[in-house]
C-alpha cells in the first residue's frame, strides 16, 4: 500500500523532490571540493567551490550558509580580494556564525579597505567576546591613527612606475648593480614560462624579470632574466647578496594532491646569466614554508619568512647564519618585530636598518611598511680589538677616551605612515644605495587587489663618506672589508662593491675611524668627522693597502743630494709609514733603498745602505721598535720591475720589463730620465706577520708571510689568551 502511494505521487511533486535532492548533493560536493582545494592552498579554486556551495544552500539552513560564507571570506582574504572578503564575512555574521574570528577578520578586511569607522565597530564587538586580543587592540588603534596619518602626510613622495607594470601583478623589486642601474622583480604578466593558471591566485605563475637603464638613464622595457631561474612554477620575491654574485629567491612548486610549501632557492651569476638554481636547505622541517629572503649587510645572515612552529603566530621573520658549508641553524627574530599577525618581506638598507611589512602592528590597513632600528649592548672581544686598534695613535693615545663599541640586542619599530603606506598592502622595499629612495610594491588603487611597482623618495640631508680600497700601486680590491667605529658607539663591518668602493652615511659631529683590510694586505686607517650642513655632502677617503708578499714603494721620500740625510719634505711620507706600523702591530719589515745605474757600484750600495738606515732611525725615534725594522741598501743591484699599473703612466714600457742599464739606454733621453727616477726608490716589504705572538698560537701558520692569515680580529683573540 505504501508502495502504491509512493508510485502515484503527482509528477510535479516528484520533480521538485528530485531537484531538491540533487541540489543538496551538488551543494555538498562543491563544499567538499572547496575543502580539498583549501587544504592544499588553492584558495582561488576553493573560493569558487565555496561560492557555488553557498549559493545552493537553502537560506533557512543558516548554520551551513554561515560556515560556507566564512570559508569564502577566508579564501578571498588569502588572495587579496578585499571587497569580496568583506561581503563574505558579513554574510557569515548575518547568518549567525559561531566562529567569532569572522568578526575579527571582517574588521581587519574593512581596515584594509579604509573603512575605519565600520572596522572600529567590529573590533569593539570582537573585543567584547575576546578581551585583550592583540590583533584586535592594534586594529582598533589603527582605526584612530590611520585617518590622522592620512590627514598629515610625511615627506615621502610616491609614484606608480608604468615602465615596470603590466595588467597583472608585478611585485618585490630589487635594485642590482653598483650604480643601481638594473632592477629585478616578480611578475605574472603574459610571457612567463608557465602556461597554466595558478589555483592559488587565479593568475599566471610568476617569473623573475629585469630591466636596465640605458645610456640616458631611462629604464628599458622589462624582459625575463636569462639562465635557468624561471620555470613553469612560481618564482617570487628575491634578494641579492652583497657580493653581487648570489641571488636568493622564492619558488612555489605545484602539486595537485599536496599543500604548496614555498622554498628558498639560490643561483649564482656568471657574466649576464644565472646558473641553474639549487634549493637552500635551511631546515629539516618539510611541512613549513620558507620565503622572502633578505641578506644582512654584513653578509652573515639570511633573513626569511616562515610559518614554522615556535613563532609568534601567522607568518614570522626568522634568520639563519650563512656559512661556507650552508646554513647554520634558524632563530626567530622575536618581539617586537613579530606579532600574532603576518610579518613578511624583510629588506635591509646598507646602514643595517631592517624594513619589513606587517598587518599585526598598528597601521594603515593591510600590510604596512615598518622600519626596525637596532638597540645596542656591550662590545664583543672582536669588537674590542678593532676599538683598541683603531683608536690607538702613537702620538695621541685616545684609548682612554674612546667609547665602547656595541652590539645590536633588540629593535625599535616605527611605521612609515602615509603616503608610503596605504590601507592596501605595501611591501618589498629596495633602496638606491645609501639614499632613502628606491622602489616598492603596493596593491593600492587596484580593485582586484593586484600589486604594482611604485617609486618612493624621502628628501634628506646626508653626510656620506665614499671610500676606495685598492692595492697600493695597483687595482681595486673587491674582497676587502672596512671596519668603521664611531665615538657614539657605532660599529660596522662594511663590504665593498666590485670596484672596491663603499658609501656610508655619517652622523655630523661624530668622530669615526675606518680601517681598510683585505687578506694578503696590510691595514690602512683613516679618520673623519663631518660638521652639520644644510645640504648633502660626500667626503672621499682612499685606502691604498700595501701587499704583504711584494715590495711596496714609499712615495715622496727625499734625500739631500748625494747624501743620506732626509729632507723636510719626507716627513709626511715617513709619518704615514709609522702609522702603518701602528695599524699592523704584528708585522716586521725590511726598509730597502735603491739607486740607479749611474755612479760606482760600491758607492751606490753604501749610500743606499745609509739612506735605508736614515729611514729606520726616523721611525724608531717616532715610536716603532727597532726589532721590527731591518735596513738594507741594494744600490743598483735590484732594478725596478714594471707592473701593469705603471704601464698606464709610462706608455713606453710593458708589464714585467726590468729596468736594467741596457734596457734604459735603448730609450730616448727623456724616457731614460723617467726610468732612472723609477729605479731611485725606497721600498719596504713584510718579513713576518707574527711579531709579538708565540709560535704555539700560530701553529697553523708558517713564518713565511705567503702562508699567514691576516685577520686582525683573530690575532687579537689569540693575543688575549695571555701572550706578551
Amino acid at each position: 500500500m505504501n508502495y502504491l502511494k509512493r508510485r502515484f505521487v503527482p509528477a510535479f511533486v516528484m520533480l521538485a523532490m528530485i531537484l531538491f535532492a540533487a541540489s543538496c548533493s551538488n551543494e555538498n560536493v562543491s563544499f567538499k571540493k572547496g575543502e580539498q582545494s583549501y587544504a592544499i592552498g588553492e584558495y582561488y579554486v576553493a573560493a569558487g567551490h565555496f561560492k557555488k556551495s553557498y549559493s545552493k544552500t537553502p537560506t533557512k539552513d543558516k548554520e551551513k550558509r554561515a560556515h560556507r560564507a566564512f570559508m569564502m571570506g577566508e579564501c578571498y582574504r588569502h588572495i587579496g580580494f578585499t571587497q569580496k572578503a568583506i561581503a563574505a564575512y558579513q554574510s557569515a555574521v548575518r547568518y549567525g556564525t559561531t566562529d567569532s574570528t569572522a568578526t575579527l577578520q571582517l574588521a581587519r578586511q574593512q581596515l584594509k579597505a579604509g573603512q575605519y569607522k565600520q572596522a572600529a565597530e567590529n573590533f569593539q564587538t570582537y573585543l567584547r567576546l575576546v578581551p585583550n586580543d592583540e590583533l584586535a587592540l592594534n586594529g582598533l588603534k589603527s582605526c584612530k591613527l590611520a585617518p590622522e596619518w592620512k590627514e598629515n602626510p610625511n615627506l615621502y613622495s610616491v609614484k606608480r612606475e608604468a615602465v615596470f607594470n603590466s595588467r597583472r601583478t608585478d611585485y618585490s623589486p630589487m635594485l642590482v648593480g653598483d650604480d643601481a642601474d638594473q632592477i629585478v622583480f616578480s611578475t605574472t604578466r603574459n610571457g612567463v614560462e608557465g602556461d597554466e593558471t595558478s589555483g592559488v591566485t587565479g593568475m599566471n605563475f610568476g617569473d623573475l624579470f629585469f630591466s636596465k637603464k640605458n645610456e640616458q638613464g631611462k629604464w628599458q622595457q622589462p624582459e625575463a632574466i636569462t639562465g635557468d631561474v624561471n620555470t613553469a612554477y612560481d618564482e617570487g620575491a628575491s634578494c641579492l647578496a652583497f657580493d653581487g654574485k648570489t641571488m636568493y629567491f622564492t619558488r612555489c612548486s605545484s602539486d595537485p594532491d599536496y599543500p604548496r610549501y614555498a622554498e628558498i632557492w639560490q643561483s649564482t651569476r656568471s657574466d649576464a646569466s644565472w646558473s641553474k638554481p639549487t634549493k637552500c636547505e635551511i631546515s629539516k622541517d618539510t611541512l613549513s614554508s620558507f620565503a622572502h629572503p633578505a641578506v644582512s649587510p654584513d653578509g652573515e645572515w639570511l633573513y626569511f619568512v616562515s610559518d614554522m612552529p615556535g613563532g609568534e603566530g601567522g607568518l614570522d621573520i626568522w634568520r639563519t647564519r650563512i656559512t661556507a658549508t650552508g646554513f647554520g641553524g634558524v632563530e626567530n627574530v622575536g618581539r617586537p618585530i613579530n606579532t600574532p599577525g603576518d610579518e613578511m618581506f624583510p629588506a635591509f638598507r646598507p646602514n643595517g636598518d631592517l624594513y619589513f611589512s606587517s598587518d599585526g602592528h598598528p597601521g594603515m590597513g593591510g600590510l604596512d611598511i615598518f622600519i626596525a632600528y637596532p638597540q645596542y649592548a656591550e662590545e664583543t672581544a672582536e669588537e674590542a680589538f678593532v676599538n683598541e686598534l683603531l683608536r690607538s695613535d702613537s702620538k695621541d693615545d685616545k684609548r682612554s677616551s674612546a667609547k665602547k663599541l656595541s652590539k645590536a640586542i633588540g629593535w625599535v619599530i616605527e611605521n612609515q605612515q602615509y603616503p608610503l603606506n596605504s590601507s592596501a598592502d605595501d611591501y618589498g622595499m629596495t633602496f638606491e644605495g645609501v639614499h632613502n629612495r628606491g622602489y616598492f610594491s603596493s596593491s593600492r588603487g587596484d580593485g582586484k587587489g593586484w600589486e604594482h611597482i611604485y617609486s618612493f623618495e624621502c628628501p634628506e640631508i646626508l653626510q656620506t663618506v665614499t671610500g676606495y680600497v685598492y692595492e697600493k700601486d695597483g687595482y681595486e680590491l673587491p674582497e676587502a672589508l672596512v671596519y668603521l667605529v664611531g665615538n657614539d658607539g657605532t660599529n660596522e663591518k662594511l663590504s665593498v662593491k666590485g670596484d672596491g668602493s663603499f658609501t656610508y652615511v655619517l652622523k655630523p659631529g661624530v668622530e669615526y675611524v675606518l680601517l681598510g683590510t683585505c687578506k694578503g694586505y696590510l691595514n690602512v686607517k683613516n679618520e673623519i668627522c663631518v660638521p652639520q650642513a644644510e645640504e648633502s655632502m660626500d667626503s672621499v677617503l682612499q685606502f691604498p693597502l700595501p701587499p704583504i708578499n711584494v715590495p711596496v714603494l714609499i712615495d715622496n721620500i727625499f734625500y739631500e743630494f748625494d747624501k743620506a740625510d732626509l729632507t723636510p719634505e719626507s716627513t709626511d711620507a715617513l709619518d704615514k709609514l709609522v702609522e702603518m706600523m701602528d695599524n699592523n702591530p704584528n708585522i716586521t719589515i725590511e726598509l730597502a733603498a735603491h739607486c740607479d745605474y749611474r755612479g760606482n757600484d760600491d758607492y751606490n750600495r753604501r749610500l743606499s745602505q745609509r739612506r735605508a738606515e736614515s729611514v729606520v732611525r726616523y721611525m724608531t725615534e717616532h715610536g716603532v721598535k727597532s726589532d721590527r725594522l731591518t735596513a738594507v741598501g741594494y744600490g743598483e743591484s735590484r732594478p725596478k720591475i714594471i707592473t701593469k699599473k705603471l704601464t698606464e703612466t709610462y706608455k713606453f714600457v710593458a708589464e714585467n720589463d726590468t729596468l736594467t742599464e741596457s734596457f734604459i739606454l735603448k730609450k730616448s733621453k727623456d724616457e731614460q730620465e723617467q726610468l732612472n727616477a723609477l729605479n731611485r726608490r725606497t721600498e719596504f716589504k713584510v718579513l713576518r706577520t707574527t711579531y709579538g705572538t708565540t709560535l704555539k698560537e700560530y701553529n697553523k701558520d708558517a713564518i713565511d708571510v705567503k702562508h699567514t692569515e691576516h685577520d686582525p680580529s683573530e690575532r687579537f683573540l689569540k693575543r688575549k689568551e695571555g701572550d706578551s
